[in-house]
């Protein structure tokens, strides 16, 4: 019976090794012949790390198993990095509070890093006598003797095992390095096995998110200046899924040379949602830059980050894709994950360049609908402006004209005196309706740069830039003939300041703007929905905007809504016009 055990054991290991690699089965087959004891548990360990299809797993795998074939009482694998340090690191046999006791993971220097520039097997009896080794970090447990081995995929280093201290005082033997060799090829065979799976998968998840994306697109899709917000939304929120990242922003190029997040989703969002970046030294702006994605291992403490206030606090591995549309970059698109998450590889980010290139042709699809709504919008001022003055106009002025001549026949002076208010109030209905229509023909007369109407919608159209929406808008009355060239400079200046700091400061996804003229008073109202005004913030703006008020006997007065937000009101009284 034991017989028939034993060759039913050593057939069943024979259809295992028939089912591997030919370059691993003879590997196996040396290690059989110098140690058949060894075999069988090595053979364990490789189809172990091979049943594994999500890369962080097999990685975790593998270096279990390095630690039980060869007795040691430490190990880590090393993930080489495209700058020929240490991306990953994943250590074995250490605590998670001797791991917070020694800080950082290393990052390929020392021993370590002398395997990273001459990939092949190394063993030491005592670590400390290599040229290589400058000692440990403070508090880190003692290690003496060391085994090391590349791990190979496709004839590509992709990282180091490391294996320290031997249990029982000893020295790693030959015997070690050939099973810790032959583990690191099976290795390699299951990480490559792992980044195809890895990939396929990716590779299927972006191109559902951007079927979705593509539907947003759609012509009737976007109609709305919001929608172009969720379409951008819903790219940031996707990205965020897929790459199971922590925190995305996308950020835009704005005044200043600078750019800006407009939009922020995950870990302290609501921080980042308005942050003001400098072009230069930062790594949002080195990917713009670029024009391709760039990855980080610690965004928080990257050196490529050399201008600014700290920032990305408790953020590490990073990726930042710029939004490229034709020869045109809009912004850019980071990802982040928190600090001691693994990086970003290859094959999750490949597809980003394409995928922020849909945020980009969103954005370029919303400023094509909105410049043929303009034009739209001003063709049919055209048309009303037209049917006003040669319709509108010329009626009201002949009905005014028939009531005026009609008041002589008529005694009683209580109807006497109806008649004539109704003439004033044709006549002040014809001003109402001239001053509308100049508004409405200003573009066409060159002089839509002095008009107190268009220079308003300039000045939102401006704001919505860095916004990242367009405020809404409402104008009433005779705002250009009835407001003075001087009151109507301190409304445009006043408009400005009152949408910075919506800008700036407010965090808005909302604001209302509404100008309005009436019975002798302007009235200028910014409304939105953000954070509300910070009791120890600055008020150098608000007391600008008071005093050019009080200059004009004047009142602003800042309120809170019902629902929350900032209303800004800037009131002051217009100067007596005849007819």
């Amino acid at each position: 019976m034991v017989g028939d055990d034993g060759t039913s054991r050593r057939g069943a290991t024979r259809r295992r090794l028939d089912a591997l690699p030919e370059d691993l089965q003879e590997r196996l087959d040396a290690v059989q012949q110098s140690s058949g004891e060894s075999l069988h548990l090595l053979l364990e360990a490789v189809l172990s790390v091979g049943r594994g299809l999500e890369l962080p797993q097999v990685l975790r795998r593998i270096v279990e198993a390095a630690v039980v074939l060869v007795d040691a009482e430490f190990g880590a694998l090393g993930v080489v990095g495209e700058d020929t340090r240490l991306s990953q690191f994943l250590p074995v046999g250490l605590t998670d509070e001797e791991q917070r006791a020694i800080g950082r993971l290393p990052a390929g220097h020392g021993i370590l890093g002398e395997l990273i520039r001459h990939p092949e097997p190394l063993r030491l009896a005592e670590l400390s006598a290599h040229p290589s080794s400058y000692g440990f970090p403070d508090r880190h447990p003692p290690m003496h003797s060391f085994l090391g081995v590349p791990i190979k995929v496709r004839d590509e280093v992709f990282g180091t095992l490391y294996l320290t201290e031997k249990r029982g005082g000893g020295a790693f033997g030959a015997e070690d390095e050939t099973v810790l060799s032959t583990l690191a090829v099976a290795a390699g065979v299951a990480i490559e096995n792992a980044r195809l799976y890895e990939e396929a998968r990716y590779r299927q998840l972006w191109l559902e998110a951007n079927g979705e994306i593509v539907a947003g697109l759609l012509p009737g899709s976007l109609r709305q200046g919001a929608d172009e917000l969720q379409v951008l939304r819903l790219i940031v929120d996707h990205a965020l899924r897929i790459l199971s990242a922590d925190l995305g922003v996308l950020a835009l190029p704005c005044e200043g040379n600078a750019l800006r997040v407009v939009l922020a989703s995950g870990v302290d969002a609501a921080a980042h949602h308005g942050l003001v970046l400098p072009h230069e030294g930062s790594f949002i702006g080195t990917a713009l830059d670029a024009g391709r994605p760039l990855i980080s291992h610690d965004v928080e403490h990257d050196p490529r980050i050399t201008a600014g206030p700290p920032r990305w606090k408790g953020l590490g591995p990073a990726v930042a894709v710029p939004m490229i549309t034709g020869e045109r970059t809009r912004g850019v698109l980071l990802l982040a994950r928190l600090h001691e998450r693994h990086p970003f590889t290859e094959p999750e980010t490949a597809p980003l360049l394409t995928f922020a290139g849909q945020a980009a042709l969103a954005m370029e699809l919303a400023e094509q609908r909105q410049s043929a709504e303009q034009l739209a919008l001003l063709e049919d001022r055209d048309r009303i402006a037209r049917d006003l003055h040669d319709l509108a106009i010329q009626r009201l002025f002949a009905t005014g004209m028939t009531l005026q001549s009609a008041v002589r026949f008529v005694d009683h002076p209580e109807a006497s005196e109806r008649l004539l208010r109704a003439v004033d109030d044709l006549d002040e209905t014809i001003k109402i309706i001239r001053s509308t229509i100049f508004g409405l023909r200003a573009h066409d007369t060159g002089r839509a740069s002095h008009g107190l109407r268009m220079r308003t919608v300039t000045a939102v159209e401006q704001a919505a830039r860095s916004l990242g929406f367009t405020p809404s808008l409402h104008m009433e009355g005779l705002i250009d003939t009835d407001i003075p060239a001087d009151i109507a400079e301190h409304v445009v200046a006043v408009l400005a300041e009152a949408l910075s700091n919506a800008t700036r400061h407010a965090h808005a996804t909302a604001v209302d703007v509404a100008l309005r003229v009436r019975e002798g008073t302007l009235r200028l109202a910014v409304t939105d929905n953000g954070v509300g005004m910070a009791p120890d913030g600055r008020r150098s703006g608000l007391r600008n905007l008071a005093k050019r008020a009080e200059s004009l006997d004047g009142t602003l007065t800042v309120e809170v809504p019902g629902d929350g937000g900032t209303r800004l009101v800037w009131q002051v009284p217009l100067p007596l016009t005849t007819a």
